[in-house]
C-alpha cells in the first residue's frame, strides 16, 4: 500500500523518528508501518549539534538512501526549507525521491531554519512558500511522492495567520498539512476541526516542546491522520549513552552496565548477522 493510500485509511499512522539503518530496522521490527527521517535527529547524531539548519540536503539524502537499503517501509523525510528558493526545493525533491523518500516535509521558515519548538523563528512570505510547494509538485517523478507542507506561523504570527498560510499551501498542491507547535489541546483541536476533513493532518510530538503530548488515539479522535515522534529515539539513546559512558569511566569495565546492553551475540541476533552470512553463502558457487 502506498503512503497516499495508507493516509486515506484508519487508524492514524504513527511514524517514529529514525536517523540511520539501525534505528530504521529496529522500528520496522517493532511493527511500525512508516518511518520519519528527522533532520533534528540527524543533526543530533551525525553532527552532535542542535537543529538550527546545519544539516545539509546531501547528508539527509545519503541517510535516506542507507535507510531505504535496509528497510522497505515508506519514509517521510524532513526537507527543512527545501534548502533555499523554489529551484533549490526542486533539487531537494529530486535528490530525496531518488534516495527512496515516500514524502517530503517542507516548511516556511527562512533559511537557515531552526527546530520548530525553539524560539525566535522567522518566516518567508506566504506566496514564496506556496511557490516552493508548486515547484516541488511540478518536478516530482511520481504523484505518489507526497508533499507535506509545514507552517511555523503559530509562534511567529499567530493561529489565524497559520491557518491562512495553510490554506495557501493546500491550494498550491500540498498533499498533507503540518501546522507546527500548537500550544494547547484547544489549538490542536482547532487545527483538526479546520482542516482534518479536507486533507491528512500531521501532528508532531516533541517531549518537552511547545505542544502538549497526546496519544495517537487521542490525536486520531481529534482528526489527525499522522503523528510523528521525531527526536524521541535520540533523547532515549542519549540518556542511555550518557549513563553508559559514566559507568565505564567510573568502573573501567562494562560489567556493571551489562544488564542494560546487548552482548556481542545479542546485537548480532538483532541485526541478522547469521541470516546475512547464510545468504552470502548461497552465491559463493556462482549460480545462486
Amino acid at each position: 500500500m502506498s503512503l497516499r493510500a495508507r493516509l486515506a485509511a484508519d487508524p492514524i499512522l504513527v511514524a517514529p523518528g529514525v536517523y540511520d539503518g539501525l534505528t530504521a530496522a529496529l522500528a520496522a521490527e517493532a511493527g511500525f508501518e512508516a518511518l520519519y527521517l528527522s533532520g533534528a535527529a540527524v543533526a543530533y547524531t551525525r553532527l552532535g549539534r542542535p537543529d538550527i539548519g546545519l544539516t545539509s540536503a546531501t547528508e539527509m539524502a545519503d541517510t535516506m538512501a542507507l535507510i531505504a537499503d535496509r528497510v522497505g517501509l515508506p519514509v517521510i523525510v524532513d526537507a527543512d526549507t527545501g534548502f533555499g528558493n523554489a529551484l533549490n526545493a526542486q533539487r531537494t525533491m529530486r535528490m530525496y525521491e531518488r534516495a527512496g523518500a515516500a514524502a517530503l516535509q517542507v516548511e516556511d521558515q527562512s533559511y537557515p531554519k531552526r527546530c520548530g519548538h525553539l524560539s525566535d523563528k522567522s518566516l518567508i512570505p506566504k506566496a514564496e512558500m506556496a511557490g516552493k510547494i508548486a515547484a516541488m509538485a511540478d518536478t516530482r517523478a511520481s504523484d505518489e511522492t507526497l508533499i507535506i507542507a509545514r507552517t511555523d506561523a503559530i509562534a511567529v504570527e499567530g493561529v489565524e495567520a497559520a491557518f491562512e498560510r495553510a490554506e495557501a499551501y493546500l491550494a498550491a498542491g500540498a498533499d498533507s498539512l503540518f501546522i507546527e507547535a500548537p500550544r494547547s489541546g484547544d489549538e490542536l483541536t482547532r487545527v483538526a476541526k479546520t482542516f482534518g476533513a479536507r486533507i491528512p493532518l500531521l501532528a508532531n510530538m516533541v517531549e518537552g516542546g511547545a505542544t502538549p503530548i497526546s496519544s495517537a488515539s487521542d490525536l486520531e479522535a481529534m482528526g489527525f491522520s499522522i503523528v510523528i515522534f521525531p527526536g524521541g529515539i535520540v533523547r532515549a539513546l542519549a540518556k542511555t549513552a550518557q549513563d553508559y559512558y559514566a559507568s565505564l569511566a567510573a568502573h573501567g569495565s562494562n560489567r556493571p552496565f551489562g544488564e542494560r546492553m546487548f552482548d556481542f551475540g545479542g546485537l548480532n541476533d538483532v541485526i541478522g548477522t547469521e541470516a546475512m552470512l547464510r545468504e552470502g553463502q548461497r552465491w559463493e558457487g556462482g549460480d545462486g
